[in-house]
């Protein structure tokens, strides 16, 4: 875990973000009760590639680090599907697929949202359904499901596969606030500024050295 303990696992770090989002989530699910379906087992927001954040990488790697020490089939199992799926992907990769960062600008980002749709992240172990990287989950994953605005216009979206028959009043009474006080840019500046790692990239590239 030796990352995060370097680039902010201390107070008003990663740990406190986490803890941020986590409290966040609760509150949500509380306030959603059965309209909120998410489950172990669910792999709804488990297919389909998103951009992640240096902080999310960082996280996702100390987690593979120590899931190698508990369990190192398992860790290695995640190892290879993240190989393969970078083999896979490399070819039609939005951005750098030496490095994995994805490239910026509207081109870029119009690409991205066809590339790989249904490819499952590397780190959803196909036989339970389950996270082999839950506690290091990048945020995406942390406020999936609950309503959150997102984009410039602050629209209010939820998971499809939750509050079916609620209203828009309900909906929106059930929203998660997300980092309010925008503690996770400050941390990805910082770390960014720390390592000289920039920029975007996919789950699968923070959990293998390349596309070899």
């Amino acid at each position: 875990m030796e990352l995060l303990y370097a680039y902010g696992m201390g107070s008003g770090g990663d740990a406190e973000l986490v803890q941020i989002l986590d409290a966040a989530l609760a509150d949500a699910a509380r306030r959603s009760g059965a309209w909120l379906v998410c489950r172990p087992g669910c792999t709804q927001c488990c297919i389909g590639v998103f951009a992640v954040s240096q902080l999310d990488a960082d996280r996702l790697r100390a987690g593979l680090v120590d899931l190698g020490l508990r369990e190192p089939e398992r860790a290695a199992a995640v190892r290879e599907r993240a190989r393969i799926s970078i083999a896979g992907l490399a070819s039609q990769f939005p951005g750098n697929a030496a490095t994995g960062i994805l490239s910026e600008g509207e081109d870029a980002e119009a690409r991205f949202e066809e590339f790989a749709n249904e490819e499952p992240c590397a780190a959803l172990d196909p036989a339970t359904g389950l996270c082999d990287l839950y506690a290091a989950r990048p945020t995406t994953c942390r406020v999936f499901g609950p309503p959150v605005r997102s984009g410039e216009e602050g629209a209010l979206g939820v998971c499809e596969l939750c509050f079916h028959g609620a209203s828009a009043a309900e909906i929106a009474a059930c929203e998660m606030t997300v980092d309010p006080d925008g503690l996770e840019e400050r941390l990805v500046t910082a770390l960014e500024q720390k390592t000289d790692r920039r920029g975007s990239t996919i789950v699968a590239y923070c959990l293998t050295d390349g596309p070899g």
